[in-house]
Parts: structure tokens; sequence; C-alpha cells
């Protein structure tokens, strides 16, 4: 009969299955391991150990909790993977013993492993001379010149009160460093924060043509319809998106040119959040999903996965981690866009070919 699999190797296809389960229909757009590495601040090699059921890699509790959040797998495997977690530091752990080693073993590495907690009952036998064994010249229990120990009655109850108490500590080491190495991961809105307008940025310039101008385009007439505009967001920068423009600097008091640039985007762009209307969402996201961080969700309403891939490009982009698209984060995702591969899925096949006349 085969043998049982450890449980390094469960939690490894549990996690391997969270990312490959990510790009089926119900679980939208599955992200690159590159992406997902960058997200959990380790490197692309480590996160393969960590889905590899054949590699001697068990994921920290962080990283598989982090997993589940950003893989959106289901709700009720997270405490089963939490529970194959602590069964893999205890094969973990017999392993070492057996191996008659102390040495950190193969499943923690560089890349976040969390040292391993002191068992607080794991008491070390106590030596003779410390344990009222008697010395020389020392009458033991059974009178002058006998072998036999003689225990204190309460140095037992102290050793065991001391290594509960180094159990503890350990534990506020360990706890201490977890949540430095969280603050430090989440502190994009403190010292290491910088305005977008201060950063070498320029706002990008829109004019009227046959081309297809993707994202930034489609952007900007989610904008326009989210000031009561009725434009096809299609990415095609045509005569109805350009009137649009002409009316709306006018009514803001902006040169009437048609073009959208330094002084037309901040009057057109809005603060996104969770109250905000489906159209400036759907804005947002659009700019979201082509900066190379492994796909956004275009659905127009802002989730729980806009918030954390909107977080997680303000904090690599040294901008204030406020969880809302401000007008700083509007104009590094519009200066941050990559070259398309293709339409978007849900207009694919709609969008006019680009040698289609104005």
């Amino acid at each position: 009969m085969e043998q049982a699999q450890s449980a390094s190797a469960q939690l490894a296809r549990l996690l391997r299955r969270w990312w490959e389960e990510a790009g089926s229909p119900t679980g939208g757009t599955r992200p690159t391991q590159q992406a997902l590495a960058a997200r959990l601040g380790v490197d692309q090699t480590t996160l393969s150990r960590y889905l590899n059921p054949k590699h001697l890699s068990t994921a920290p509790l962080r990283v598989v909790e982090t997993l589940h959040t950003q893989l959106r797998a289901p709700a009720a495997e997270l405490e089963e993977a939490r529970a194959l977690f602590r069964a893999a530091l205890r094969e973990n752990g017999r392993q070492r013993s057996a191996d008659g080693g102390h040495a950190p073993s193969a499943t923690a590495s560089a890349a976040g492993d969390d040292p391993p907690v002191p068992d607080a009952l794991d008491v070390p036998d106590v030596p003779d001379e410390l344990d009222g064994e008697h010395s020389p010249g020392r009458a033991g229990p059974h009178g002058p010149g006998a072998t036999g120990r003689q225990r204190s009655p309460w140095l037992r109850p102290v050793l065991v009160t001391a290594a509960m108490v180094l159990a503890f500590t350990a534990g506020v080491v360990v706890n201490e460093r977890l949540s430095a190495r969280d603050r430090e991961a989440t502190a994009g809105g403190a010292a290491g924060a910088v305005s977008a307008s201060e950063a070498p940025y320029q706002w990008p310039l829109l004019v009227m043509g046959e081309e297809d101008q993707f994202t930034r385009a489609r952007a900007l007439q989610h904008l326009l319809n989210a000031h009561g505009y009725k434009v096809r967001a299609d990415g095609f920068f045509r005569e109805d998106t350009r009137e649009a423009v002409m009316d709306f600097q006018q009514r803001h008091d902006l040169p009437v040119d048609g073009k959208v640039g330094a002084l037309t985007w901040p009057e057109l762009v809005k603060v996104i959040g969770h109250e905000s209307g489906t159209s400036e969402v759907r804005a947002a996201q659009e700019l979201l999903n082509n900066v190379g961080q492994g796909g956004t969700a275009v659905s127009g309403r802002f989730t729980a996965a806009t918030v954390q891939d909107l977080r997680f490009f303000q904090r690599t982009h040294r901008l204030a981690e406020t969880g809302r698209v401000d007008v700083d984060t509007w104009l590094a995702l519009l200066v941050e866009q990559r070259p398309p591969v293709r339409a978007p899925a849900y207009q694919r096949g709609a969008s006019p070919l680009p040698s289609a006349s104005v």
C-alpha cells in the first residue's frame, strides 16, 4: 500500500490547487507566480517550492494565510491549511530529533520562515549534581556513603516554570518579528510614501485619432460616463469622446481644445472608495488590470480584492497606502500602463479595427 503523504506534501498540494483554481471561470484571473511572489514578499523560486509537493519546503503560516486571501480560496479550507501547517511542523521536529541535530530543517528558508518556538513542557533531564545527588563529603539519603539521589521537592517545578517562561518569551519574540515584518510591508503610507506629484510623473496626453488608445482611453471614457456623459468605453478616441471632453472642459472653465492632459485629468478623476459608482470604479480597475500585477477583475464593484490590488500598487510605487484611488494614485496608474497584449475579455470582438474611420 502506498505510504500516506506527509503533511508538508498535502499542504503544498492544497496551495497549488488554490493557485490553479484561481484561473477558473468562478475564480477570476489567476495571477502569475511572479506577481504572486511579489505580493507575498518572497522570490518566485521560493514560491514554486511552496507549491511543489515533491520539494521539502513548507510555506510559513503567514504565506499560507496570505495565499488563501490573494487566491480567494474557499473559506472552509483555511482551517484545513492551518492544521496541515501545524502537522508539518510536528513532522519536521520529529525528523530533526531522529537526525540528532538542532539546526533548522530544510523547510526553513530565508524567504520568510519563522523559527520554531520551544515546547514549554519539554523539560530536560535534571543533571545529577543539580538534582540533589550527594557529593563527596555529603551524606546521602541512606546515610553516609550512600549512592542514591536526594531530589529537592521544589527543583523540578521551578525548572518547569522557567521553561514555560522561556517559551512565552520566545513566542513574544516571534510575534514581534512578524508584527515588525507586517508593519514594514504595509507602511507605504508612512515614511516611505511620497506624493506622485513629487515624483517624475506627467499626466499622459490623449487626443482624438484613428488608432486604438487602449486602457488609458477606456479609463477616460469610463470617467466621462461617471460625469454623466454617454460614450462607448472601447479605447477609440472618436468624435463622440472628443465632444464629451470639450463639453466637460467648458463646464469646468478649462481650455476647450478636446485634448486630455495635465489640466483636464485632475478635474476628471474622482477619489474612489467603497461608496463610488460603477463607471469610476471600472476606470480604476481597467488601469490596475494593466500594470503587471497579475490581473484585477474589471467589475465596477470596489471589492476587497480590488482594495488589496490597489494597496499593493501603492506600496510598490511608494504612495500613501490608503486603499483609495486619490489624485496621486490616478497619476501613477495612468503613467505605469503597459502595452496591452489584447483587448479585455469582456469586450473582445466589440472594438472596431484600428483602421476604422473616425
